[in-house]
């Protein structure tokens, strides 16, 4: 049976893929994203700078990631963060070929083609698995929401407008001024 032909894709399937391919493995459906606006990619820069700002200021030894970059959570499910965190203790335990297993700490941007799956999707994936806190940045509303994992589900620990800061309970001291983010 062809690739194109199945109804469900693999781990395999998603292997075969030509290296870069705008895809992600979602609930073991192939799903394809044209590339991020500018908006995005202006968020994930201000967001790099906030993060550089912060290794500095506090020193701390964990890997910070960004797309693209395979996160395999199983068989059926391989995405792709904007930013990810792994604690230092845990980074030979996840870093691999790929990231194998739930980051600490996982940022999306939400963009037109992807917000579903970030908010829906990819979320319940990251919460079934363990991702310890979850950033959702939203260009349009122009605000960040903060969820922490408790008890093996998400709970809305922050909701950060334009005039706020969103504060990181995983990382104390990774504050992010949301007006920043739209500069």
């Amino acid at each position: 049976m062809l690739t194109a032909d199945k109804k469900k894709y693999t781990i395999d399937d998603y292997l075969m893929l030509e290296e870069g391919a705008p895809f992600q493995l979602i609930n073991y459906d192939l799903i394809m994203s044209p590339s991020p606006l500018p908006i995005h990619q202006q968020i994930l820069y201000a967001l790099s700078e906030i993060i550089v700002l912060y290794n500095i200021q506090h020193g701390r030894k964990g890997q910070w990631l960004y797309s693209p970059m395979d996160v395999k959570f199983d068989e059926g499910n391989i995405v792709q963060p904007d930013i990810l965190y792994i604690a230092e203790d845990r980074k030979k335990e996840l870093i691999k070929d790929r990231i194998e297993g739930a980051p600490d700490l996982i940022v999306e941007i939400l963009s037109p083609s992807n917000a579903y799956y970030d908010l829906r999707q990819k979320k319940d994936i990251y919460e079934k698995y363990g991702v310890k806190e979850y950033i959702i940045i939203d260009p349009i509303q122009q605000n960040a929401d903060l969820y922490i994992l408790k008890e093996r589900a998400y709970v809305l620990e922050q909701k950060a407008q334009l005039t706020e800061v969103l504060k990181s309970v995983l990382l104390p001291g990774f504050d992010i001024e949301v007006s920043k983010l739209f500069q």
